[in-house]
């Protein structure tokens, strides 16, 4: 009973020394930074954090915390803007709102999900925060418990969720997610380092970075199919008034409150639980759903606002998750989490027991900014909405230039190397083609993400509890809900097969099928390739090419032999967004997408040979002439407002590194003098 009077005591004096106005004041402006750099595709909280640092080390800790927590806490809100409004991803979180939002914006109702995800946001952000404040004190035990069998357990568990969500074609989930896991083991195995599919190029030695293949599967797709359709709005869509819509979309919010509660939850476990990422909470959330809620199999995909809620209320709860062990065992739950351990050391502070006992008074002042800045951030983001949405009334050509420039900065930040924008333009062009053939690209983002932490967790597993680690109660029942969720899926296909009453045969060979052709062969390589290799390193690689290419082949099989029923057939979702190009020629298309991927080659080009700056507005003048014949003030003033955009932003304010060029090798001086050279 003391304990807990000591408890409320601490936390209302933690309140009370948040609301002190100068470091409110402080706090909002580093809401403010993180709304900012949650709408820039790519940058994310890490860019926000090596930003806000600097700053800190002079402040008391209650005011540094806040301000570190404050930035955090907020660009999971800001990021749904670019996802709903263009399907692009702010940040890595935020990929599985573009699932809903998008189409949302194209029916004329950005407003709505905006609001709808901004209210969810603010939801899953208290209760995240509520739940720190209350497990801290318990949660050790429980974390103590969780061992690498378990985590493997979770890790396949997630996996297996995005890849049966592929509908009545799950083959095409688990291929994909092999795929992912494949790539993620691009580089040095972990137990012996030895060097995997590298191909003899230095840059795959650390493995492939997430952000270039994140923004190249979805926000370079989502791009051309905007140059393809060469609008953002669909003509004839019915718009729903600004105002009506936000209201609407806090209705739906609130309406959903337990959705909200069960994907938070989901995302304050997952962000407790240290190595498992954040770019796979909002996968989970959206899973979830699809899987509990009445009429989400037909309507999800297509606009259903509970698709935009149930991510966005769980990315927000991360962040009070990834706290809990940070605090309590100096453990970081994420990424951010692991710098806001330097601030940690630069303030003189230990996590662990300290910080519920003579430091707790700190710990709860932490609670406070994450709930505080849930809250400023939603308002702010609320009260912008409307502003927000006209963006998506925009022609495509004042859209894509400022776009595809914020993508390309972003995407370069994976590793600061020239590969970075080789594979954002090679997942881009494979995004795509997958896209067209209704081919689900979650489960590969899920597999790269986990693909090593799979290996690693096995392998850990292994060397310590040999064979009984499979015993272990936890790991049974995780391994047995993730055989359930994948053998789900085809006993619904194999009901829906008897119940019908039609049979229909397809054609023996689809578009489509192509790409179990191209996964056939080139899992076949890859396996030729790791056979070679010492069995340590090999294991991994060889599984997941052997399961690959077993599911690779009896779909081809099933796709060319097997009758379906009309029913079965015409039911057939994916977890993905459809391309809606009926309205053009397949010739027209192609036409279109081929000449939307040239100019991201020409960009490149002109980034190679003078910077990523100078080519900033040679690029927006040739790209708004050529395709629309906008007048040359037009061209001029945007051209001229995103060169200095972009220079001030990212070049004076957040010190990014820019590609080396090649004027700037063959004459040094400019390199010296002019930074994007």
């Amino acid at each position: 009973m003391i304990g807990d009077v000591n408890m409320l005591d601490a936390a209302g004096r933690a309140l009370l020394i948040i609301l002190d106005p100068v470091r409110f004041l402080y706090l909002s402006g580093a809401v403010l930074l993180g709304l900012c750099i949650g709408i820039l595709p790519g940058i994310g909280g890490l860019t926000g954090f090596a930003l806000l640092m600097p700053f800190t080390f002079t402040m008391d800790p209650y005011t540094a915390f806040a301000c570190l927590l404050g930035m955090a806490s907020v660009v999971n809100t800001s990021d749904t803007i670019p996802s709903v409004l263009l399907g692009v991803p702010g940040t890595a979180s935020s990929q599985a709102t573009v699932l809903d939002g998008l189409p949302m914006t194209q029916k004329g109702e950005a407003g709505r999900a905006l609001a709808a995800a901004y209210a969810a946001s603010l939801m899953g952000g208290l209760f995240g925060a509520l739940v720190m404040a209350l497990t801290i004190p318990v949660i050790a035990p429980l974390v103590l418990a969780v061992g690498t069998p378990e985590l493997f357990g979770m890790t396949v568990l997630a996996i297996a969720m995005v890849a049966a969500l592929s509908g009545s074609a799950p083959l095409r989930g688990m291929i994909v997610g092999c795929f992912g896991i494949a790539l993620a083991m691009i580089g040095s195995a972990p137990q012996t380092g030895s060097l995997r599919w590298t191909q003899g190029t230095l840059y795959l030695w650390d493995g492939l970075p997430l952000l270039p293949l994140l923004l190249g599967l979805f926000a370079m797709p989502e791009l051309c199919d905007m140059a393809i359709q060469r609008r953002v709005q669909r003509p004839g869509a019915q718009q729903l008034g600004s105002r009506e819509g936000m209201v609407q979309g806090i209705r739906d919010a609130v309406k959903h409150w337990f959705l909200v509660i069960r994907c938070a939850s989901i995302g304050t476990t997952i962000g407790a639980i240290p190595g498992l990422s954040g770019s796979v909470v909002d996968w989970l959330a959206y899973a979830h759903a699809r899987r509990s809620l009445k009429g989400a199999w037909e309507s999800f995909g297509k606009g259903d606002v509970r698709g935009v809620i149930a991510p966005e209320s769980a990315n927000n709860a991360t962040t009070g998750g990834a706290l809990v062990p940070t605090l309590a065992f100096g453990v970081p739950g994420s990424s951010s989490m692991a710098l806001l351990l330097g601030a940690f050391m630069i303030q003189g502070i230990t996590p662990g027991p300290d910080m519920l006992s003579t430091n707790l008074d700190l710990t709860y002042s932490m609670v406070w900014s994450i709930a505080l800045a849930n809250v400023v951030g939603a308002g702010v983001c609320i009260a912008f909405s409307a502003q927000f949405a006209k963006l998506a009334l925009l022609r495509y050509t004042m859209i894509l230039p400022a776009v595809l420039t914020v993508v390309y900065i972003g995407a370069f930040q994976g590793s600061r190397n020239w590969g970075d924008l080789y594979v954002l333009l090679a997942f881009g062009v494979l995004g795509w083609i997958m896209k067209r053939l209704r081919w689900p690209r979650p489960p590969l983002i899920l597999g790269f993400v986990l693909g090593l932490l799979l290996e690693r967790y096995l392998g850990i597993s292994i060397v310590r509890y040999g064979a009984e680690w499979l015993l272990r109660p936890g790991v049974i029942v995780l391994l047995a809900l993730s055989l359930f969720v994948l053998v789900g899926p085809f006993l619904r296909d194999l009901r829906r097969g008897r119940a019908g009453r039609s049979l229909s045969r397809r054609p023996a060979f689809k578009p489509a099928d192509l790409m179990y052709v191209f996964f056939i062969l080139l899992f076949g390589a890859m396996f030729s390739q790791a056979a070679g290799w010492s069995l340590d390193a090999a294991i991994g690689p060889l599984a997941v090419c052997a399961a690959a290419l077993t599911f690779a082949t009896c779909g081809l099989a099933g796709q060319m032999f097997v009758r379906r029923t009309a029913e079965s057939a015409a039911s057939e979702i994916h977890l993905d967004l459809l391309s809606d190009h009926a309205d053009l020629e397949q010739r027209t298309v192609l036409a279109r997408a081929l000449r939307f991927f040239l100019w991201l080659v020409a960009f490149m080009a002109g980034m190679a040979l003078i910077g990523v700056v100078p080519t900033i507005p040679l690029f927006v003048v040739a790209f708004l002439r050529s395709e629309t014949r906008e007048s040359w003030k037009t061209c001029l003033i945007y051209a001229a407002c995103l060169t200095l955009f972009t220079w001030a932003l990212f070049d004076l304010t957040l010190h990014l590194s820019w590609p080396r060029t090649l004027l700037g090798r063959w004459y040094p001086v400019l390199h010296e003098s002019i930074p994007t050279m």
